[in-house]
């Protein structure tokens, strides 16, 4: 693998795109959502299930451009096996990487994701790539449907319990 950010980017992109992990649906899951990018055409349904408070197993499915699909792929493979809140911690500062409002060198959760770090310099492909996780937040609170316009839009609303 390379060493040039970008080219680290496009590789993890490209392999996570062609052979996304976890990808399929689950039967019978505890939590579920379906996330919506009206603009560039993604739609996603997340769903887990939760043994006590551990992801015990998490799939995605739907139609996505390849960022959004990789950024799924590594999501699932993220959280799997942790617990909701450290998960939500990884949503938090996933969103605010790719926002371009944390710094990946200043003690966060992300380790792999950091090679998305770069997102926040594409304004209009932050959206493909913040749709999973918004997604999952939405699943974890119970919200059936969350998209990337208007009120539900991650980039303008708070992600959390409110």
């Amino acid at each position: 693998m390379s060493t040039d950010p970008k080219a680290l980017y496009q590789e993890v992109i490209l392999d996570h795109n062609r052979k996304p992990r976890n990808y399929g649906e689950l039967d019978h899951p505890s939590h579920h959502a379906e996330g919506v990018n009206p603009l560039c055409g993604d739609h996603i349904h997340v769903a887990l299930d939760l043994a006590g408070d551990t992801i015990n197993r998490i799939a995605f499915h739907g139609e996505s451009c390849a960022i959004c699909k990789a950024s799924a792929s590594m999501m699932t493979a993220a959280v799997k096996g942790k617990s909701q809140e450290e998960a939500k911690t990884l949503i938090h500062e996933f969103v605010d990487m790719a926002t371009g409002r944390l710094d990946v060198k200043n003690g966060t959760h992300i380790g792999r994701l950091a090679v998305f770090s770069g997102i926040s310099e594409l304004p209009m492909r932050v959206k493909c790539a913040i749709l999973p996780w918004h997604t999952l937040q939405a699943a974890f609170n119970a919200v059936s449907s969350t998209s990337t316009e208007a009120e539900a839009d991650p980039m303008h609303t708070p992600l959390g319990d409110a």
